[in-house]
């Protein structure tokens, strides 16, 4: 028993030990900054913000890293935001020493003042995804999805009356009947299709020239997602899934807010002639791993490039299961 005692209390335990406590204190924390409004206004003169202008992020190039910067609640008031920063703003994280993060749209009317005392540029938020730090992209994808639901979600679906935001942003409350909203994304499943030998993919007519990803599509009202998977498939390519394998998920946040479920799906080799929907894809073939191991080597092509098969770049839950698949055979 000593031995086993001693073992345990090793510096990597402690570690650990710390590292989930303070996931633990950070998750604590942010609940009750969701619960308690005055609680939540009186962290906002501490916390920091992601700016965005018309649900466009701020973005700043420092040296040869484009950035998504947290700005604090001085730089706010040098911008004239005071009210609009403690009315409009909401909570969507903190740091590991519980500094309170916040997200908030200042409108059209700073938007050239705050780019040149901030030094940076409201983008497009597809360009900013595609270029901004790999470790902002979930923050910002779960600002911009938050932000957006607020601003579609000004008024009660049952009364008609104007609903008021919480202090923190995680909910709606129509004052009339006290009907409470919150915030929502659609399920999605994407799924990896294979016949043991090949993957499937596809390209609809709005990809990029070149472009070839997994099959994806929403869930139906009373579906499972693996019922999800099945019918997609066999709607998009006719194809009739006989096993499927989950793998990830990922919040998506085009064109709005979705949660992608991505499965490998399998089909049998000798029923694999695909028939694809032409109203929904523009093409659909079979890929062998040689191919697929070729373009997951490439990166995407820039806008003068063209490329005739490539596949989504690797912040994509598509390429992790392309990638998946294609270590697997």
């Amino acid at each position: 028993m000593h031995f086993f005692l001693r073992n345990v209390n090793t510096p990597a335990l402690q570690l650990s030990c710390r590292m989930v406590s303070n996931y633990v204190n950070r998750m604590r924390h942010l609940s009750e900054l969701k619960e308690d409004d005055e609680a939540c206004r009186k962290a906002l003169s501490s916390g920091t913000f992601l700016l965005f202008h018309d649900l466009l992020p701020l973005v700043q190039k420092i040296e040869n890293k484009y950035m998504t910067p947290f700005v604090t609640a001085a730089e706010l008031k040098k911008l004239d935001l005071a009210e609009k920063w403690t009315e409009e703003s909401v909570l969507i994280g903190c740091t590991e020493s519980l500094v309170p993060q916040f997200a908030l749209d200042i409108g059209k009317s700073e938007q050239a003042r705050a780019e040149l005392l901030l030094k940076g540029k409201f983008l497009a938020f597809q360009k900013a995804y595609t270029i901004i730090d790999r470790n902002d992209i979930s923050l910002i994808s779960q600002a911009q999805a938050l932000l957006r639901w607020h601003s579609t979600h000004l008024y009660c679906s049952r009364t008609g009356k104007p609903t008021q935001k919480n202090a923190s942003g995680s909910k709606r409350i129509c004052g009339n009947d006290e009907i409470i909203y919150y915030p929502q994304m659609s399920p999605v499943v994407i799924m990896l299709v294979s016949d043991g030998a090949r993957c499937l993919l596809a390209r609809q007519k709005q990809f990029p020239p070149g472009m070839y990803s997994a099959l994806a599509g929403f869930c139906n009202i009373g579906e499972s997602v693996e019922d999800s998977v099945r019918r997609e498939v066999a709607e998009e390519v006719g194809l009739q899934v006989t096993s499927l394998v989950y793998s990830a998920s990922q919040h998506w946040p085009f064109p709005s807010s979705s949660l992608m479920i991505g499965y490998h799906a399998m089909v049998q080799p000798k029923q694999n002639k695909i028939q694809f929907d032409h109203s929904e894809l523009q093409d659909a073939r079979w890929f062998d791993a040689t191919e697929v191991a070729e373009a997951l080597k490439r990166k995407m092509p820039r806008k003068e490039e063209m490329i005739s098969f490539w596949i989504p770049p690797p912040w994509a839950l598509a390429h992790h299961l392309i990638k998946e698949w294609t270590q697997k055979q």
